[in-house]
């Protein structure tokens, strides 16, 4: 082990985790950095050699997590801490959208981090440091939105998903730590064709978790700005649903 810690790192071609990857180099950890783009990848261990690894796979092919474990395990020995950055973001813009879109959404929003944690626990429980998970959720999961059928789901889901698991996971002293970020300005916002409230570059996001994850935090949600009024949602669904949503919806007239 090179760092303070070994960190499995997924989605750490490009955004969040890109930016990330570079955030837990810098606090002194050794990453094993994962994605699909190997080139990207690369890049990351030619700017950190000695701290960086990388582990490209593909989360939506059940032949690379067959190999999964035998590859980490040529890798490292153990983990002290797994961050499940890689997410997809396809809009629905009909009710009755095909199923399958869906599924696609899912393979990678959620069920890619039903898997990682199932291939990481044996490397985070041959460790005697303190040890960790955190997944990247989203503040959409907070309240709806048009369009976001899919992915506000898959992220509501990975969400109630991690905080199960921190009940199950403090049997083993492994904390969980759920990151729900706002708008960050990455590849998979530039399809965004609407008002993107106090957005964020990658390198702040990167900076607000990592400390996030230093302190061990439960929940790493932000901006507080955007937290706060879709929080509000929830407790007063009659505005969210009612005036609010009717200015929030696109229209192709516009």
């Amino acid at each position: 082990m090179v760092g303070k810690k070994n960190v499995w790192l997924t989605g750490a071609s490009s955004g969040i985790g890109k930016a990330l990857a570079g955030e837990l180099v810098s606090q002194g950890h050794f990453v094993i950095a994962s994605g699909r783009n190997q080139n990207a990848l690369d890049e990351l261990k030619a700017k950190y050699p000695n701290h960086v690894e990388t582990l490209a796979f593909d989360a939506t092919s059940d032949a690379d997590w067959e190999s999964l474990p035998g590859r980490l395990a040529q890798v490292v020995d153990q983990l002290e801490m797994v961050v499940m950055a890689a997410g997809v973001c396809d809009y629905i813009d009909a009710p009755d959208a095909d199923v399958e879109v869906y599924r696609k959404v899912f393979e990678v929003n959620f069920f890619a981090g039903v898997r990682t944690v199932n291939c990481a626990l044996p490397f985070l429980e041959r460790s005697d440091l303190t040890r960790q998970v955190a997944g990247v959720g989203s503040l959409s999961a907070q309240a709806a939105f048009t369009r976001a059928q899919a992915y506000g789901a898959s992220k509501s889901a990975l969400e109630y998903w991690l905080e199960c698991q921190r009940l199950d996971l403090s049997a083993r002293e492994i904390s969980v730590t759920v990151i729900s970020p706002g708008f960050v300005d990455t590849p998979m916002t530039e399809q965004n064709d609407f008002s993107m409230p106090g957005k964020i570059s990658a390198e702040q996001a990167a900076q607000i978790i990592a400390q996030g994850l230093e302190d061990k935090k439960m929940y790493i949600r932000f901006p507080k700005r955007l937290y706060w009024p879709l929080r509000l949602a929830r407790w007063v669904p009659g505005l969210w649903f009612g005036w609010l949503a009717d200015k929030i919806q696109r229209r192709d007239d516009l």
